[in-house]
């Protein structure tokens, strides 16, 4: 997407995520573009969904009412698609955040991106495949949950339990980078060679030696693989996490502005 703060319809499928979840998945898609259109789908005269109120509050999300018709049937889907269109053909927006772990949005998101919309999928990790790669890129929300509000009680909680703690174990002491890098989760071989791949696609398009812009690399791979998060395996940035991985190097070329530099990759078995 190369729009500067694009304009974002954000439609959220109640039935379908977490309450917790709303307010970092909102922060997430701050960060990408401006959320103009926020919707949140569901029957909210059913009591599963009484507790959202204060949360919709919080973030300004307006609530659809959408009534179970037939027992058994999810009749949200069907107004979150009809609304979608709707925005769709209006031109007011730019792209399409679509947050639902549902697979019955793989359509919708083909669709909205035949028509020249930039579409990121939000959910949970036991999203179906077929959705994820219908999107331009897929966040799951076990990545982003951190940063939603915990609730009163939860906070009230947490702090008994560190205090609990802290009164029958000593303080630990401060874990060096080593130790970090060791509790990082594993880089599946399969991810490394995803690089690898997508570095050796880029550099045989130059007459380089072998040398890729790193934000060029990161737009490859999520074009081949939309659920690829640098995050998943404990790393902030995607630079951090490929200089961890032996096979590669990367360095920091210094721009016409001396306080940016910009990354670049290869691969040391190409």
């Amino acid at each position: 997407m190369s729009i500067d703060n694009p304009r974002l319809a954000v439609l959220i499928d109640a039935d379908n995520v977490p309450r917790s979840c709303l307010k970092g998945v909102l922060e997430e898609v701050a960060v990408l573009g401006v959320p103009t259109i926020k919707r949140i789908y569901g029957d909210w005269t059913s009591p599963l969904l009484g507790n959202w109120k204060a949360s919709l509050l919080e973030n300004a999300v307006t609530p659809i009412q959408q009534y179970g018709y037939t027992t058994g049937k999810n009749s949200t889907d069907s107004a979150m698609i009809i609304d979608a269109m709707d925005i769709l053909y209006s031109g007011r927006v730019d792209g399409f955040v679509l947050v639902s772990s549902d697979s019955d949005f793989t359509r919708l998101a083909i669709r909205l991106r035949e028509a020249g919309m930039w579409v990121l999928g939000i959910g949970e990790k036991k999203t179906p495949q077929p959705f994820i790669v219908a999107c331009d890129k897929f966040i799951y929300i076990e990545v982003i949950r951190s940063k939603s509000n915990p609730e009163p009680e939860d906070a009230h909680a947490a702090e008994k339990k560190k205090r609990a703690v802290k009164a029958v174990r000593p303080e630990r002491p401060e874990r060096s980078e080593k130790t970090e890098k060791h509790e990082r989760p594993q880089i599946p071989e399969s991810v490394v060679q995803l690089i690898a791949d997508s570095v050796g696609d880029i550099a045989s398009l130059t007459d380089g030696d072998g040398w890729v812009f790193m934000g060029e690399l990161g737009n490859l791979i999520l074009k081949k693989q939309p659920d690829f998060d640098n995050r998943n395996f404990g790393f902030k940035s995607l630079s951090s996490m490929i200089k961890s991985i032996d096979r590669f190097e990367v360095d920091f070329r210094q721009t016409t502005d001396p306080n940016i530099k910009h990354p670049y990759v290869r691969d040391r078995e190409a």
